[in-house]
Formats: C-alpha cells, structure tokens, sequence
C-alpha cells in the first residue's frame, strides 16, 4: 500500500522523498519512482514523482499559481493481474491495465518493485480522452522460492491520478509440480453381473489440483454419454449396473500443467454364473415289464456361465423308480366235458381264456371258445325241427313260460334298485368330513374298503391315493404300504398320505362334488369327541388356487386395525411375526384399517424355484396400494443357520406381485442404488424396513463351497389319553425352527387331541441331499410290540429342503400286550443320513393327561395391536432431539453413520442417506429389534460412546434410561 502525505513546499527541506515514504538507503535503489502530492500555491495539490521533488527542492522557488485543470476520475482498473503458475523454471507474467492514470507501480508481497523491471505502455482512449497506462512484470521462480513462510507469493498493482489512488486485486504467483504416485489406484476385480462397482482412485499430489479422467481400454469415459457410469467428486469410477460389455482395462489419468500421470491398470471382470433351465420331462419308464427307472434333466444355460462365472450347484439329473405292468397273454383252460347228444345228433363242449386271462395289453387267446361233433359217428339221421315235433298247444305253453319268467326278473332287478338306492341317500346323510383331516388326522391303523368301480376318483386299491392336496409339489416316489414292503425291507418312502398315518376303521363319509369314498373303523372306538376331532378343514381332490389373492384372516394368523398419524404395531402372538408402523408414516387426518396376514400352505404359492428354499413364513401387510410417508419395518422370523464362519447361504427377500408371480426385492450384500428397502439380519429373524407393503418372504440359496443348514425342530406328540384299545401311536413332526411353524403344529395336534410329550428338539439340516431317517429302538417286547414291518423311515431330502410343501411328520404304530399296560420306555431316532440327529428318551405313562404349557399359551393369548405412543419405547421429544443432533453430517463422522455403526445397521448406508432423516429410520429398525426388550441402556450407551452427553442428558431427564 502507498501511503499519501500532504506536505508544504517547506516541509521538503527535513526529509528526502525516500524517507517520507518509509524507505530505507538500502532500498532507495530497487524502489520505483513515486509520486507524492505536494501543496502549492492556491491551494491546490499537485502530483510529482519523487526524482523530480530535489530539482524542485533546489529550485526552491513555485510561480505564484498554476492553471487550473478539470479534476480526473480515480483510477479504473481494465485488467487486472490474474493468478499464474511457475511450471519449471520458465518465469511468469503480471499485467494490469488502468484508465486514467499517471502511474501504475506493482506491490509484491508488500514491496515496491524496481522501477526498472516494469515495462510501462501508454496509449489514449479515443473515446473517453483519457490516458490508459498498461505495465507488465515477470515474476521467476528464484523470487517465489526466496519467500519463507506459509503465505504464498503475490502481487498487486496500484494506479495513480490526480484524484487518488486505487489497486487492484492480488495474484498470487505459485510454482507448479505434480507428484509422480499415485495416493490410491485402482485395482481389479471380478464381479456379477448387474453388481454394483466401485474402482477408486486418489491422484498424486499436485498444484494446481491434477484432474482426473478414466480411460476404458484407453477411450475416455464420458458420464453423459453413458449413463450406467458415475464419476463422484473424489474421482472415484461407479459403474452401477456391471454388463458384460464393461469387462475391460480401466487407468485413472491425472494431469494438470506441469504434467499427465497414469495409474496401474485395473482389469474388472464381469462374469454370469450359470443357472439351471427348466426340468425336461419325466422319460418313460426304462423297462417294459416290471420295475425300472424314469430320468429327467437339466442344462446349465439359464444363463450359462461366463468368464469364469460358477457353475450350476446341484445334479443336472433325477432318477426315480417307476413300475410298468407287465402284458399277461390270455390262455385256455382245459375243454369242459361233451354235452348230452342233441336232437341233430351233436353235441359240444367249451372252454375259456382264463389260464390266466389277458392283462395290461396281453394278447387274447387264439382259436374257439366251443367245438362240436357228431355224435353218433354218422349213424344218426336228423330229426324234424321242434316246431314240427311239438303239438301246437305244447308251443304257446313254452312261450308263456319264456314270457313270465323275463317279467319276473324285470321285477327282482327294480326291487334291488330301489333298496340300493335308500341305502346310498342313509349314507349321504351320516357325518361329513373331510379327507385330508381323514387321512392325516387318527393315530390308530385302519384298511381302506375296495371303491366302486364306477367311481374313477376312488382310491384304487392297488395304486397310492392322490397326495397333491396335502404333498405339495413332491414328485419323488409314491408307493401302497404293501408296496413298500415287496420292494425294500428296510425303508418306507414318506408322504401326508393314511399310508403312514393310518386310520381307525371308524366307517366316516367323505364326498365333496367329485369324489365319494368310504374307511372303517371299529366298534371299540373312544368316544364321540375322538371321531368329531377327525374333522379339519380340507376335501379330497381339492385343488389349491395357487393364484387366489383372498386372504383368509383365520384366528391367531392374522391381526388388524385402525391406525392413524401416530402410528402403531400390528403383532400376530408366538409367530415372530409383527409391523412397525413409525409416527408420521400416515398423513396427518387420514385413517386407514391395516393388516397383518401369515399365509396358510394351501392358500398361497411360494417363492422358491430350483434349490432355492423358503426360510419364513408368507407374510401380507397393507393394504397394498397404500401410500407411505416413512418406512415401515416388518419382523420375520426365518431358520437360517447363521452363525458360521463363512457366508453359507444367499438370501434374498421376495414379494408376490398381483399376478400371483414372485420378484426378487433384494439380495443381501449386493443392493444397490436402486434397491427399495434395506434387511437386516439376526440369528432368528430378519427385520424388513420397506415403504411398499405387499406379500413377502425370505428364501435362501445354499452357497458354494459349504453347504447351508436350516434349522429344524422336532416335535414328539403322542394321544392325550388311550380308548378302549391296545393301539397306540407316536407322531413326529419335523418342522421349520420358527415359532409361527411350532405353533401351527400345536394348534392342529390340540384339536386332534394330541400332547406334545418332550420340548421340541433342534435339528441342523445340511444341503446334502440326504433324506432325514426316522426309527425307533429299545421297545420293551415283553409288553410291547412295533406294527412296521420296516427297520426305518424317511422323509425326501428335497421335501424338507424346498420348504415349499407342508411338513410332513412320522407316525411309529406299537401295540400294547394288554390294557393294564400303561408304562412305554423307548428310543426314537432321527438323523440326516450322513449328517447330525437328535434321540428321544421316552419315559412316559400313557394313562396321564398332560396338556404342554405351550398349547395353554397359545389358547389363551389373542393378536395384539398397540396404537400410537403406547407402541414406541423411546418417546417422541427425545426422537426429534436425537434426529435433530445426528441428521446433519459432521466433519468429524459423529453423526447417524456412526449410530449405525454402533447399533449393527451399517452393512449398506446408502439406503438411509437417501432419506430425510436418516436417524429417524435408524431409530425405527431399533424399536422393531428390540421389541421384546425395549430398554434404552443400549441406544443410551451407544450415544455415550459417540460423545452425545447433550443428547444422554435429555434422556435421563425425559426419557426412561
């Protein structure tokens, strides 16, 4: 800066122009020639450069005035001295330009430059008149090095005219480098397809700033040509959606003035692994006669796999057995003995094709059924005919004859009728029932009568009954009992059929529009209460709508109600199953009627397809067009083994669209930007936090190299008390390791009168495909004797592993030697073959009624529906100070990011910081996982280690810590 003084023509003589302006004799030399305002005579101020000021000095003599002159404008800058970069050692160059102006000098870092480094140009405005002065300066790299300290070099002009001083800008002078490292590069990778990439890179540190560009086999990356590309501010490369066309060589380039450098280069692989196509077909049995095998198959091209993608798990075949009824050519049996001899001097003899008669497809037999002769060896002539023999009386005595007997059969034929008839409509009108409780329901053995053959419904006697109301989707072998036995001696294949479950003898009608069959049951039964419990829900040969979207709101399987701007939680008891709903999520002054549904099996398809398997039940929430404000959070229970080393399974949450079809929402560990919820994961649920409600469940996928388990359970029942007879029966069921599952099977066995003898034992089951063996040992048979006729049964691997179908269960059938028997002491065994099991030690007396706590609970508990407040354990001043002092980022990462790290939610942060405020989901998924133990020490001491002490001093004040 100048500083201006003005001084009297006397004051000259004290002090030289350099001292008036602070300058010292060692800097007389390098200081540019300044002007100094002097008075003179009138008044008036005059500018004079200082080398001029000693001749006035000498002089020391002013004329008496000076003519008058219209007064300047202050300077006005034209152009200024711009910031530059010292690239090596080439030196730089500052200009400005000013107008009107007498002088322009440059400052740089508070110093006058020389004199004699300015290049001064002086020229006239044409329009204005008035003078504009232009200087330049070079700045070297030797002046900016010789500055020390943190300020950087700059300079800056400073214009005179006769009305003041002004100055322009500083520029700063800087020398330019680019260091050769790179601080991070990019490194390869193999991905998915449609998978998300993230190649990072940190350029090498430079001045000014090095820009950055990313080459794809060296062809710069261009965004706004290609949308699936994302470059971010820290020059980090997101390919959002990975293709197969992005395999490629990826090199981050940095340049800036000085230099370009170029990083390692990335090679990212885009691979597909396969997945399986569609099952052919089942072939036709392999053999024409007897027993043989039926193959199906499959082909990895759905997709095939890619660049090194995996291959499809699991056999690309399936063989079961198949049984083809082998033709039985007709035979003769011996000739019959010879007729009498007849009128016309013959006589006969027949035979039939009954040795053995033709069967399945055999040939009949060739030749005659009758063979005639002469009898008499030709002696015999022929006789008149009847008519010619009989008198004509003795012919119309034979026809009357032939008359009333063909009337008197007419008669017998309507009277067996009409009886047939009474008989059939007394039956319709006895009990109803249904087939499927019928079949599943009793714990005694029973035998199926023969079905009439004008029935094609009826259970043919030689064949296995229909499963697939009760067996789902099972295609593996179905075979009779006694089949069974002739095949293998040692192993029963399992099914929901009476096969396995037989009934007592009980005589029950069972009809519905298409089908009518009959069982028996003997005179000895319990009582009246035993046959009613026989009756469930179901009918034989009713097929499942599959596609139905009624859904049935039975008894502790669904929950509803009224919920408005404050929010609420939907809870179906001992399911695991719930709804938050958080405050605001409904507008204000609207209400809506909302509800919680647990699919039944025989309602609703369900998600899995090929190895998949499903992990929860099929939960409906909504209703389903409703919008939104927040999200909502919905509580699964799966049985998924989690707690393993490596990651065994892929998971994937999946909801059905109004078509009945089923979409993949997410799969864990790989959403992306456009994935519409965020799941998070516990050991025995699984928390959905979503805005869309619908039809949802959990599927999982064994993955490779170790196989997944599921967990099970295993649940003992047994009758509540023995009737009048020397049956009795153990059932086990083995079920998904969900309460909502043991609960279901608890419900059934209390209205079939069943007990559940132990606690339900867990059972780990491997994606081995192994089926899961069943037997019982150590029956005391001196009092006691087993009725199977097998050592073991089973139940399919893939009947358990698809959890698609309804959980089958064993039923092991003893008799007792009498009816003073009452102590049973045995062991039941169950184990995956070549995998885990669990034993039951059974001590028991048949004779006491034991009713479980478990079925006391589930009678008594209703669904439960908490409305507003009463719904949230943090109250909602505290939520909006919390929300208010982590919403907003901070420098130093205290903010929601680190809650999340600390409460357990942090596996995918995008999905909260797409939301208005992130820390009001965060505390939304805290109240759904912590439901059952709602204290706030954990979110207190998760803000305690984040440093929020105003936040914990709210809590402790108006909260319950």
């Amino acid at each position: 800066m100048c500083d201006h003084q003005d001084l009297s023509v006397e004051g000259q003589q004290h002090s030289s122009p350099a001292e008036r302006h602070g300058l010292s004799q060692r800097d007389q030399s390098r200081r540019p020639a300044l002007t100094r305002l002097v008075a003179v005579q009138g008044g008036e101020n005059v500018t004079v450069p200082l080398h001029l000021q000693s001749k006035l000095s000498a002089a020391e003599v002013l004329p008496d005035s000076f003519p008058s002159a219209p007064a300047e404008p202050l300077p006005e800058f034209l152009l200024e001295p711009e910031d530059a970069f010292i690239v090596k050692n080439r030196p730089v160059q500052l200009r400005c330009r000013a107008s009107p102006a007498t002088q322009i000098y440059f400052k740089c870092n508070g110093e006058w430059v020389n004199q004699n480094d300015h290049v001064t140009r002086e020229s006239l405005d044409q329009i204005t008149g008035l003078v504009v002065r232009e200087v330049d300066i070079s700045v070297s790299r030797t002046q900016v090095e010789e500055l020390f300290g943190l300020e950087d070099y700059w300079c800056q002009c400073v214009a005179w005219s006769s009305a003041g001083t002004t100055k322009s800008n500083r520029a700063y002078v800087r020398i330019a480098y680019l260091r050769k490292n790179f601080e991070q590069e990019p490194l390869g990778r193999e991905v998915r397809m449609e998978q998300e990439v993230l190649l990072q890179c940190r350029p090498p540190e430079g001045m000014p700033a090095a820009e950055v560009d990313w080459l794809k086999n060296e062809d710069v990356i261009d965004p706004s040509q290609d949308s699936n590309f994302l470059i971010t501010i820290d020059h980090d490369l997101i390919i959002k959606q990975a293709r197969l066309s992005d395999t490629a060589n990826y090199t981050c380039v940095a340049r800036n003035v000085v230099a370009k450098r170029r990083s390692s280069t990335a090679t990212l692989i885009v691979y597909v692994s396969g997945g399986w196509s569609s099952w052919t077909e089942w072939s036709e049995c392999n053999a024409r006669c007897g027993r043989g095998w039926q193959r199906r198959t499959r082909s990895c091209t759905n997709p095939a796999p890619l660049n090194g993608g995996a291959f499809c798990e699991g056999p690309p075949f399936q063989r079961v057995t198949c049984t083809t009824l082998c033709p039985v050519d007709g035979g003769w049996t011996e000739w019959a003995k010879w007729s009498a001899c007849g009128t016309e001097c013959t006589h006969w003899r027949s035979r039939e094709c009954q040795a053995p008669p033709p069967r399945n497809g055999g040939k009949h037999c060739s030749g005659s059924m009758m063979e005639s002769k002469n009898c008499t060896e030709g002696l015999c002539a022929r006789s008149k005919s009847p008519e010619q023999t009989l008198a004509p009386g003795m012919g119309v005595a034979v026809y009357a004859g032939l008359v009333g007997a063909l009337l008197l059969c007419v008669i017998l034929v309507l009277c067996v009728g009409v009886l047939a008839y009474r008989r059939r409509c007394r039956h319709l009108h006895g009990d109803i029932t249904d087939s499927s409780s019928a079949l599943t329901a009793a714990f005694h053995p029973g035998n199926y009568k023969p079905p009439r053959q004008d029935n094609p419904h009826h259970l043919h006697p030689s064949a296995p009954p229909d499963l697939t109301a009760t067996a789902g989707a099972f295609r593996g072998p179905l075979f009779s009992l006694q089949q069974g036995v002739i095949d293998s001696p040692h192993k029963i294949p399992m099914t929901t059929s009476p096969l396995l479950d037989p009934l007592p003898s009980l005589k029950i009608k069972v009809y519905n529009s298409s089908t009518l069959s009959s069982m028996e049951l003997p005179a000895d039964i319990c009582s009246d209460g035993e046959i009613l419990s026989l009756k469930s829900v179901g009918t034989v040969g009713r097929e499942r709508d599959y596609h139905s979207h009624t859904l049935s709101r039975e008894p502790g399987l669904s929950t509803s109600t009224t919920l408005g701007n404050q929010g609420g939680r939907l809870t179906i008891p001992n399911t695991g199953v719930s709804l938050l709903v958080p405050p605001g999520t409904i507008p204000q002054g609207k209400f809506y009627e909302m509800y919680l549904i647990i699919n039944k099996w025989d309602k609703t398809t369900l998600p899995s397809e090929g190895s998949q398997t499903v992990l929860s039940p099929v939960v409906s929430c909504g209703p389903s067009g409703m919008l939104l404000n927040r999200p909502v959070v919905l509580t699964l229970p799966h049985c998924a083994q989690l707690d393993t080393p490596t990651p065994d399974w892929t998971l994937t949450l999946k909801t059905q669209t109004h078509q009945g079809a089923w979409e993949e929402v997410l799969t864990v560990g790989e959403e992306t930007l456009s994935s519409p919820c965020y799941l998070q994961l516990e050991e025995e649920c699984s928390h959905v936090v979503m805005e869309q409600l619908g039809t949802y469940s959990l599927v999982g996928q064994s993955c490779p190299p170790q196989p997944a388990c599921k967990r099970l359970q295993l649940a003992l029942f047994a009758p509540r008390a023995p009737c009048l007879s020397l049956d009795y029966s153990l059932r086990i069921y083995c079920i998904h390791d969900t309460p909502h599952a043991l609960k279901e099977v608890l419900d059934l066995e209390r209205s079939l009168g069943g007990v559940l003898l132990e606690d339900p034992k867990p059972l780990l089951f491997k994606d081995s495909y192994h089926n899961l063996r069943l037997s019982i040992h150590d029956i005391p048979h001196s009092h006691w004797r087993s009725k199977l006729l097998a050592k073991y049964q089973e139940i399919p691997f893939y009947h358990i592993w698809s959890g698609s179908q309804r959980p089958l269960h064993c039923t092991f059938s003893l008799e007792r030697g009498s009816l003073v028997v009452s102590q049973l002491a045995c062991k039941i065994c169950v184990r995956q073959v070549e995998g885990e099991g669990q034993i039951f030690q059974l001590h028991t007396d048949i004779q006491e009624v034991m009713v479980t706590t478990q079925i006391t609970r589930i009678r008594k508990e209703k669904a439960t529906e908490l409305l507003g407040p009463y719904a949230f354990r943090l109250p909602d001043s505290i939520r909006q100070k919390i929300c208010a002092s982590l919403d907003a980022p901070s420098a130093r990462g205290c903010d929601w990011r680190l809650l999340a790290r600390s409460l357990g939610f942090d596996r995918y942060l995008n999905y909260f910081a797409t939301k208005p405020s992130p820390t009001g989901v965060l505390l939304d998924l805290w109240e759904a996982c912590h439901q059952a133990d709602a204290d706030l020490v954990s979110l207190a001491t998760a803000l305690e280690e984040m440093g929020k002490s105003e936040v914990l001093v709210v809590m402790t004040t108006d909260g319950d810590c």
